[in-house]
């Protein structure tokens, strides 16, 4: 694949999303008081959060899980596939973005919907980005991990910048409809993140459900589930030996990058998240 869908300067994945969409999306998607949205920029634990709040709905029944292709029981509201389920079908409990913040549906800022934005330490998700995004057609493949790493430096990637994306949705922090989360904290301690959903859904889950909720959402269990590890997904768009959870551990980014590369990602880092208090990012 060669290129990108380019929409207001940020780079799409080239299948499934068309201009047209994005547009409608951003300007006159409705967002109802009821929605609750999960927004990441990718690879920071999307499919992880969409199961477990999946199952918090459920009361930790896994059925839901089981039965049904995650891209029908949670839409993305930006891709063409999505928004034609939306369409045809009755609104499901929950959605999905990787949207930056000043691409989201107007209508939101209006609204009474949540947002539940994960964020993760970059470097894994660069590498994480690196092992997904090339070996699939839905982006510009890099050659190595080394021009991926100048790729997402500079936001020539799919979604963009990083820093952009982040620092655009940090700015919703304090606002009573929007849950702040990290990969990081999620990994340490997944029952204690279940909880702080639970308490910013209103959902209260017995402790025999709870335990159902980390059973069905532990990575072997996720990468098992035919429903939720995109082994549905024809070879045209994902070819067959792509693995969407391919380890789902912190800190793999020290495997992948040189003392340079390290060195030269810190001072991005510094630079572009200047101004942030560095107790938000638990991975620093």
């Amino acid at each position: 694949m060669s290129d990108y869908t380019w929409f207001e300067g940020i780079p799409f994945p080239i299948l499934g999303y068309k201009k047209e969409i994005l547009t409608e999306t951003c300007n006159k998607f409705v967002i109802r008081d009821e929605d609750t949205i999960i927004v990441t920029y990718p690879k920071s634990g999307t499919n992880w959060l969409v199961e477990t709040v999946s199952l918090i709905q459920s009361k930790g029944n896994p059925e839901c899980v089981q039965s049904m292709p995650v891209w029908e029981r949670s839409p993305w509201i930006e891709t063409e596939i999505g928004q034609k389920y939306l369409i045809s079908n009755e609104r499901p409990p929950l959605l999905i973005s990787h949207l930056p913040f000043h691409l989201f549906p107007k209508s939101f800022f209006h609204s009474k919907a949540k947002v539940i934005y994960v964020m993760r330490n970059p470097r894994d998700v660069l590498v994480s980005g690196y092992f997904f995004w090339s070996k699939s057609n839905l982006v510009k493949n890099a050659d190595s991990l080394s021009t991926y790493f100048e790729w997402f430096l500079k936001g020539n990637v799919a979604y963009g910048s990083w820093f952009e994306h982040i620092r655009g949705w940090l700015s919703m922090r304090g606002s009573e409809n929007f849950l702040l989360l990290s990969y990081e904290d999620m990994k340490k301690d997944t029952r204690k993140t279940i909880e702080k959903i639970c308490d910013f859904l209103g959902k209260k889950l017995e402790s025999d459900e709870l335990d159902m909720v980390l059973k069905n959402i532990s990575f072997k269990a996720m990468k098992e589930n035919k429903m939720s590890n995109f082994s549905l997904i024809t070879d045209d768009m994902i070819p067959n030996g792509l693995v969407l959870l391919r380890k789902g551990v912190t800190g793999d980014w020290k495997n992948h990058f040189t003392v340079a590369q390290a060195e030269a990602f810190d001072k991005v880092f510094q630079e572009k998240m200047a101004g942030f208090p560095p107790e938000l990012f638990p991975w620093q």
